[in-house]
């Protein structure tokens, strides 16, 4: 029986027209039934032909009102809350049409056509009544029918509308895997209330019941929730066995949809960022409207969500730069999707290749560059120190000096934490590019306003440690972390790139904008906790193992974010660093000599260059570190 009502239910076998006829059907036998209850109630009688007549005419009036409203349209095992208020407003129609049509009737002496008030009152509660129970009994027989016997108990953390929208996707999607038993809410006032026929709980008074319950999924759906509250909550639903689940606020939907699909396991990303950045959103868009954007490295993980960023204001362009291939293909086509109405252009070409981005300039005239092009991974540029001079320090004095011959507004650059001290290579290419974009500031004749931002490791980018590790569980392990003791600062993608864009149009020229990063996060508690996130046991399921500090990597990053060392700026999250000031002309010289000797010196004699420049610059944990010592000599 039940297989065959699923065979029945599974697809839409009745056309809307058929669906008409049932609700005609209905309004028929509701007036037979009101005349019935109007002869109880008056002991009247009435003529076979009057009652055809009245019949006839309330007929004509409801399916009037039905094709005008559109009613029949809906596919009724999916019915929700518009569907049936579409219903409600059909009948209410056809009753005020019939009312009045009746009245004039009256008028005008026509009797014999003319209907009772009261049986026309009756028979619209009636014919509501009816059409809509018809509708919920089909959609409850198909919700009966086709749900999973395995579906898992959950709550729906949230009894707002993102949860209430939470709960209709699940309810109307056939392939299910959740059984929603209740709600639960943090403001008092919803507690003890039923939502969808769903009791609202407490947090406190969740956790008591969720056993009795058998609750296997928390998902949790409001739209604004301070960090450390999910914290607190992914803690208490470990601590219970629960699968902590996220519904993404409305502007993450993908295409638009609400659906169970939405549905996603909850990320480090999500108990790791902080509350949502407050933007100065018109300062922003009138700094990007109507305006040319170059972003290099655009196809990289920031480069592209700068990208992202920037197509939510009115640009005249954005014009994205990136010598991957396949990934920038991947933006492209992206981007076609949710921006068919935004111009952007797709240039493949290498920073470092200087007569190709000169032709860049030339044909689309840029007016702001991001530039977010480089090698940002520090045991390969420990290893390959010239391609950290050829792209990072290269690549960004081609387009600063580009910049400025072609009048660019303001060109920012993104740099990195592994800048300050630095004890690498790659984080000292860095700090040479600061360096030469600050310097460039003090030229009189240049009229580019220079930004800097710098900010510590991203959550999720390409190359971070979580997706590492996230593929090492996938894989059953281990989990390879450096040292027990290592911590990092970490950022999301948007919130780093949104402030990127905000210190853009705070900036004048030559500040080094530093962001707020928060306390630093153990490296070992991040993979524990991404572990316990899968729902495994750590040393049980998945080991961890200590590989040790690999070149160059330091135990502690810094980010210059004390007030001894900083300014603050209207910005809550944004500080300007204070940094030492280099001349142009001295630093120019010495850039130039290094990029000429790339191609002639090796390894050793390339970094000895760059510690030259740098003097701060000591190695660690790396083979460079055997020039510290007569370089240290030298200079004393």
């Amino acid at each position: 029986m039940k297989s065959m009502l699923v065979k029945l239910l599974k697809f839409r076998i009745l056309s809307p027209w058929w669906i008409l006829l049932i609700d005609m059907g209905i309004v028929v036998n509701a007036f037979l039934l009101t005349f019935l209850i109007r002869l109880n109630v008056s002991l009247s009688t009435y003529f076979v032909s009057e009652l055809i007549i009245n019949g006839v005419m309330v007929l004509f009036f409801y399916l009037f009102a039905f094709l005008i409203t559109g009613s029949y349209k809906g596919i009724i095992r999916h019915s929700n809350y518009d569907e049936f208020k579409k219903i409600f407003e059909s009948c209410f129609l056809a009753f005020v049409l019939l009312y009045i049509g009746n009245e004039l009737i009256i008028n005008h002496d026509v009797y014999e056509l003319k209907t009772s008030r009261l049986t026309i009152v009756l028979h619209f509660l009636l014919t509501a009544t009816l059409t809509l129970t018809f509708r919920i009994i089909v959609r409850e027989i198909f919700s009966i029918v086709t749900k999973k016997q395995t579906a898992v108990n959950a709550f729906i953390f949230g009894a707002g509308a993102m949860g209430q929208i939470t709960f209709e996707a699940i309810y109307n999607d056939k392939n299910t895997n959740f059984k929603i038993v209740g709600f639960i809410d943090d403001d008092p006032t919803k507690w003890g209330i039923t939502l969808h026929n769903r009791p609202v709980f407490s947090w406190n008074k969740a956790l008591l019941c969720g056993q009795s319950k058998k609750i296997g999924v928390v998902i949790l759906a409001v739209n604004n929730i301070d960090v450390k509250r999910k914290q607190e909550i992914s803690k208490d639903c470990l601590q219970n066995g629960w699968k902590l689940k996220v519904m993404p606020s409305v502007r993450n939907w993908v295409e638009g949809l609400s659906n169970q699909k939405q549905i996603r396991d909850i990320r480090i990303e999500d108990i790791l960022g902080r509350d949502e950045i407050k933007l100065d959103l018109e300062r922003i868009m009138e700094g990007v409207e109507g305006k040319v954007i170059l972003v290099t490295g655009a196809a990289g993980s920031i480069g592209s969500e700068i990208v992202r960023q920037l197509l939510r204001f009115p640009v005249k362009m954005v014009v994205m730069l990136d010598v991957a291939e396949s990934a920038l293909y991947d933006l492209k086509q992206e981007l076609l999707i949710n921006h068919v109405d935004i111009p952007f252009e797709v240039v493949l070409a290498d920073v470092t290749n200087a007569q190709r981005i000169d032709e860049v300039f030339v044909n689309f005239r840029p007016q702001i560059v991001f530039n977010a092009a480089a090698y940002k991974h520090v045991p390969l540029m420990e290893t390959f120190p010239y391609e950290a001079i050829r792209v990072n320090i290269g690549g960004t004095k081609i387009l600063a000096d580009l910049a400025i011959k072609f009048g660019v507004e303001k060109f920012v650059m993104v740099s990195t934490d592994k800048a300050v001290n630095p004890t690498n290579v790659m984080g000292t290419s860095k700090r040479i590019c600061e360096i030469y974009i600050q310097s460039l500031s003090q030229l009189e004749a240049v009229k580019t306003a220079f930004i800097t931002t710098r900010f510590g490791n991203v959550l999720g980018s390409n190359g971070s440690v979580v997706p590492l590790f996230k593929k090492q569980i996938e894989s059953g392990g281990p989990v390879t972390v450096t040292h027990k003791d290592i911590t990092r600062f970490f950022m999301t993608i948007p919130e780093a790139c949104q402030l990127v864009l905000e210190a853009c149009f705070m900036g004048k020229g030559g500040e080094i904008f530093v962001f707020d990063m928060g306390d630093p996060v153990k490296i070992d508690d991040l993979a524990k906790e991404m572990i316990r996130l899968s729902g495994l046991k750590i040393e049980e399921d998945i080991k961890i193992i200590y590989t040790g500090l690999r070149p160059g990597e330091k135990l502690y990053e810094e980010l210059l974010a004390s007030k001894e060392n900083t300014l603050p700026t209207h910005h809550e999250k944004i500080m300007i660093g204070k940094v030492r000031e280099y001349n142009y002309y001295k630093v120019n010289k010495k850039i130039q000599d290094m990029l000429l000797a790339l191609n002639h010196e090796n390894d050793i004699l390339l970094v000895t260059r760059i510690k030259e420049l740098l003097p701060e610059y000591k190695s660690e944990n790396s083979w460079f570190c055997q020039l510290d010592i007569p370089f240290a000599k030298t200079n004393n």
